[in-house]
């Protein structure tokens, strides 16, 4: 209930022009203020008369009176300047820890607001808000999927800088342990970062010119080469692979040279997963990235396209894997390359967050923009949320409103935060729906 006083307070769903505060002044609302989702007061900067007199401070909404002193605000200094004190029941007088009465007012939720917002969470269908969307304006829907597009690149570009931050400040290693990540694909995405994290890239960086050596390093690192880490009914075969026992030896030396800690090869998951999507293969595949430089932070931030980046990013296995997806067994042979569709989930999830992660970090609006533009020249993403989204009738155009409308499924629509979405707005709003 408390939530839904905040969404009528914030869109003025009440009756503003007969409030009296609780002991009895006229209220004039004349800005509602901003919307606070961090610790502090619900609103800050509102604008309201009380009583004649105009009052520009902060606002703290609460479903009863007495939630102020259970929320300990009559000690917190930080609720000082609260110049109204919003609530459905009074039942206490309310003051700051300066000892100054807040003025109270109360309003109450409106029937149809209750009621419509109980629809969205009983719903059966999914999105709940289903039978609004062919109704919404084309230009609505262009502005929340344009603050939908950019609000998702700006959560990806807190989880780059904090690996930017457990990097020591290095953006070689943050763009790799990214690059790394997003070639797990989801099922392997923490195994590959925890894998990232193990590799040295200062001390690889001393053997790029040799792919066994590398690939030596990636896989030993993985503690892929450990025979409990192989399947089962592979590992007598694999006891009799040469290059299995070249790979080990070689990780050896390097193992002692460095000081290097292999992870829990335990991480990593085959189960229902594509031969194609094999750790083995992955691992590869950025092996030969890594040693054809192309791994590169400087390579990427050269790019101007994505088409650019395609081409950066286009990979293969090395010569063993071609006919192997895993140590012993052979396979037909096969480049094994990264497939379009898995490619373009590479550049929308790596290349692109990565750029403009990087100019927000380095205040240079040029990647950003970069970054925007190059989501607006890549198709639309095919996907269960794509093809949902479309079913209700909104149509994306390019990756930047594909990924606009999975960051609407996954932060708003499966967390019910109907009261935060624009959509839910308009469905709210109508009380004649």
């Amino acid at each position: 209930m408390e939530m839904l006083l905040h969404y009528c307070w914030k869109h003025k769903l009440f009756l503003a022009d007969s409030l009296i505060t609780t002991d009895g002044q006229i209220v004039d609302i004349i800005d509602t203020g901003l919307h606070n989702n961090d610790a502090g007061p619900d609103f800050f900067n509102a604008k309201v008369k009380v009583g004649g007199t105009l009052w520009v401070g902060n606002v703290e909404i609460h479903n009863r009176s007495s939630d102020w002193y259970k929320h300990g605000h009559d000690s917190d200094a930080a609720y000082n300047n609260v110049v109204l004190h919003v609530v459905e029941f009074s039942d206490a007088d309310v003051t700051t820890s300066s000892g100054r009465v807040v003025p109270q007012v109360r309003i109450s939720v409106p029937q149809y607001v209750s009621r419509q917002y109980e629809e969205l969470l009983m719903a059966d269908k999914y999105p709940p808000c289903h039978k609004i969307v062919p109704r919404l304006s084309q230009l609505m829907l262009h502005g929340w999927l344009n603050t939908l597009q950019t609000e998702r690149l700006e959560q990806k570009t807190q989880a780059i800088l904090a690996r930017l931050e457990q990097s020591g400040g290095s953006w070689e290693a943050a763009y790799f342990v990214t690059l790394a990540r997003n070639f797990g694909f989801g099922v392997n995405g923490d195994a590959f970062e925890t894998w990232a994290r193990h590799i040295p890239l200062t001390q690889a960086a001393h053997h790029r010119d040799n792919l066994f050596q590398i690939e030596a390093m990636f896989f030993g690192q993985a503690g892929l080469l450990d025979e409990a880490a192989i399947p089962i009914h592979s590992r007598n075969d694999a006891a009799q692979d040469i290059y299995l026992s070249r790979l080990k030896n070689e990780y050896a030396y390097l193992s002692h040279k460095f000081s290097l800690q292999p992870m829990d090869a335990g991480a990593w998951r085959f189960m229902r997963l594509r031969p194609q999507n094999f750790p083995y293969i992955r691992l590869s595949q950025i092996a030969m990235l890594y040693y054809e430089h192309r791994t590169e932070l400087s390579r990427l931030l050269d790019c101007r396209t994505s088409e650019e980046i395609r081409e950066m990013l286009k990979t293969r296995v090395t010569p063993y894997w071609e006919n192997h997806y895993t140590f012993g067994r052979a396979s037909g042979k096969s480049a094994k390359t990264l497939s379009q569709a898995s490619l373009n989930l590479v550049i929308i999830n790596t290349a692109i967050p990565v750029l403009f992660a990087y100019g927000r970090y380095g205040q240079d609006e040029s990647f950003c923009e970069r970054a925007f533009h190059m989501l607006e020249e890549m198709k639309v993403e095919d996907n269960g949320i794509t093809r949902m989204w479309r079913d209700c009738g909104i149509d994306a155009s390019h990756a930047g409103d594909s990924q606009a409308l999975i960051q609407l499924k996954k932060e708003y629509c499966d967390r019910k935060y109907c009261l935060r979405c624009r959509i839910g707005y308009e469905y709210l709003k109508e009380p004649g729906k």
